[in-house]
């Protein structure tokens, strides 16, 4: 426990004590390692030459090209959640699958994964679906339970589907492209939605009462009118999401120019749909200023903090707590994730990949972990964080807008089912990591033994000549020193061609 000394133990609690206590995550992450790197100084811990490389550390998160994609994908994403297109896309494709039983809830879950990929906001998500949807779920007899549940596991869909920020940040600690990561959590999204959509059936089979079908006069007649509604609110959301991912799938384009391309198509979708304004521009702004500058804040005080961290040899004691688990990279990963479980009853999933992932990487790759797969795992996990009663987020954006008839402990209760399938989407990635590193590019395979490495030799007809290194000849003047024949050459000059000599 104290092999490297007693000072990273005590940060490392330090550092739990001022969360607990209610303090603003930055500005606690920088006192605590401001304190115990001063303190350090005077116990001898920590060398005070480390504390010259904080103005930099600083000047490389403002100047990171990788972080200005969240404000394009942060705006983006605010300004078709503004737009109306939740709406639209949740009304038709409720009536769209209306007539069967459990309808409404496989288009809140289809929905969701829609929203998730063109917003990228967990309280959007839930907002949106739970204003439009629950009041109708209730309405026709679905189970309190089951339509809360459905509707705030559906919007923190959003935090693995790409163009995701928390995949972007994950992608920033842990030194790999986002591309990679977007690629990476393909697998899993698709194997989460399809959980999803499979637990709504078995429903609808064994206990079809709770998720009964809408009545004709509540879904209306299917037409080509009600097709082409919501072909109209699917089809420029789909475009736009394969247009931003693809152009970083090929290599067209980095996220950041990916995300300035979001920006754009979702101000086209808007126009298209006749609701872009000043206004809408304007709240836009605002939103992805605050969660812009929450992160950059956060990563700052966290780069504080692990500088002395890792001053004073925290991350070898975290690697070596964490390399004695028993079972290897199965028995790490398992530990990690029930770890994090925990934590994210209390932290935010930003401040969970800002001060977690960078003790957690040295032992990663210790034990020979693709780190690709590993944040995806995470993503995975920390979107538990929006669902664990009680302090899950998706929980009280949901109790905000739900009715006073729907109880605060059905919420909780309905959340229960969603995370337990959310786990075993984690426990799937574990044991099978092909889902996540099956969609990576391996590039071709190259045999080590056959590489071959050749030297050409010197002058023009290769051997050991020496190549001629002096100037150029004029025209009609014979050539000048360094021709590379030996005895030519100007006076003072040496003839690189030449033998070296030793004077005595």
């Amino acid at each position: 426990m104290f092999a490297f000394g007693v000072m990273p133990p005590l940060m490392f609690l330090g550092m739990v004590i001022f969360m607990l206590y209610g303090f603003p995550v930055a500005f606690s992450l920088a006192a605590v390692g401001l304190f115990f790197g001063i303190l350090g100084v005077f116990t001898g811990h920590f060398e005070q030459v480390f504390l010259q490389a904080l103005p930099y550390r600083i000047f490389g998160i403002v100047s990171n090209d990788l972080l200005l994609a969240i404000p394009f994908f942060t705006f983006m994403g605010a300004i078709l959640e503004r737009c109306g297109l939740a709406e639209d896309l949740l009304e038709g494709t409720g009536k769209l699958f209306g007539a069967i039983p459990g309808g409404l809830a496989y288009a809140v879950i289809i929905v969701g994964a829609i929203l998730g990929a063109i917003t990228g906001t967990v309280a959007a998500s839930v907002i949106t679906m739970g204003v439009i949807s629950l009041p109708i779920m209730l309405k026709y007899g679905y189970n309190p339970r089951l339509a809360t549940g459905v509707i705030a596991a559906s919007g923190t869909i959003t935090q693995v589907i790409p163009p995701s920020l928390v995949l972007i940040v994950l992608a920033d600690q842990l030194g790999r492209s986002v591309g990679d990561m977007y690629l990476g959590a393909i697998g899993p999204s698709i194997l989460q939605v399809t959980i999803f959509l499979l637990f709504i059936l078995a429903l609808s089979i064994f206990r079809p009462k709770d998720v009964p079908a809408l009545p004709p006069e509540a879904r209306g007649q299917m037409n080509l009118s009600l097709v082409m509604r919501v072909l109209w609110g699917m089809i420029p959301s789909v475009v736009l999401i394969f247009l931003v991912l693809g152009t970083i799938f090929m290599g067209l384009a980095t996220p950041t120019e990916a995300g300035a391309l979001g920006v754009v198509g979702a101000m086209a979708i808007a126009a298209l749909h006749g609701r872009l304004t000043w206004d809408l521009t304007r709240q836009g702004m605002h939103t992805t200023m605050q969660i812009t500058s929450m992160v950059v804040f956060i990563l700052v005080g966290a780069t504080c903090f692990s500088l002395v961290f890792q001053g004073m040899n925290g991350g070898l004691w975290i690697e070596h707590l964490l390399s004695h688990v028993p079972g290897g990279a199965v028995g790490f990963l398992i530990f990690v994730n029930i770890f994090i479980f925990f934590l994210a009853f209390f932290l935010d999933f930003f401040e969970i990949a800002f001060i977690v992932i960078p003790m957690l990487v040295p032992v990663a790759n210790a034990l020979g972990i693709d780190l690709i797969w590993f944040g995806v795992l995470i993503c995975i996990n920390m979107q538990t964080s929006f669902m664990h009663p009680p302090f899950g987020f998706a929980l009280f954006y949901l109790r905000s807008i739900a009715p006073r008839s729907v109880k605060t402990k059905d919420i909780y209760l309905g959340a229960i089912p969603w995370l337990g399938m959310q786990l075993i989407l984690v426990a799937i990635v574990i044991f099978w990591p092909e889902s996540v590193t099956y969609w990576l590019d391996k590039g071709p395979a190259v045999d080590p033994d056959s590489i071959k490495i050749e030297i050409p030799g010197f002058g023009n007809g290769g051997g050991n000549q020496m190549p001629n290194f002096g100037p150029p000849s004029m025209d009609g003047a014979p050539a000048q020193s360094g021709s590379g024949l030996p005895g030519q050459g100007l006076q003072g000059m040496p003839s690189f061609g030449d033998p070296p000599k030793i004077n005595p």
